[in-house]
C-alpha cells in the first residue's frame, strides 16, 4: 500500500473528530467557535453555520475513508493510524476549545 494511504487514514480521523463538536453543538441549537467568526476560531458563529461545517468535515472524513479505507494486511496499520488522528485531534480540540470557552462564557 502507498505511504500516502497511511497519512489519509490519519487525516481521516483528524476530520472525523474535529466533525463532531462544531456538528453537535449546531444541531443542538448552540452557537460555537467556528473559523468563519470573528475572530477566526474564537468567536462564535451561529449554530446553522457550526451544523454545516461540523457535515462538511464529518463528509471529509467519511470520504477519505471511503476511497482510502484500510484493507488487506495492513489494516490494523491503518485503523491505528485512524485511532490516532481521532486522539491527537480529540486531545488538541479539548485543550484549545476549554481555554478559548473558559475566557469566553
Amino acid at each position: 500500500m502507498p505511504w500516502y494511504f497511511y497519512a489519509l487514514e490519519f487525516v481521516s480521523g483528524l476530520f472525523l473528530t474535529n466533525g463532531v463538536p462544531h456538528f453537535v453543538q449546531g444541531v443542538s441549537g448552540h452557537r460555537f467557535q467556528s473559523p468563519f467568526a470573528s475572530p477566526p476560531g474564537v468567536g462564535e458563529s451561529s449554530p446553522l453555520s457550526n451544523a454545516l461545517w461540523g457535515f462538511a468535515n464529518l463528509a471529509v472524513g467519511f470520504g477519505l475513508l471511503w476511497f482510502f479505507k484500510p484493507q488487506g494486511p495492513e489494516a490494523v496499520v491503518g485503523w491505528i493510524l485512524v485511532g490516532m488522528g481521532v486522539l491527537l485531534a480529540a486531545v488538541w480540540l479539548s485543550t484549545y476549545f476549554g481555554k478559548v470557552r473558559s475566557k469566553h462564557p
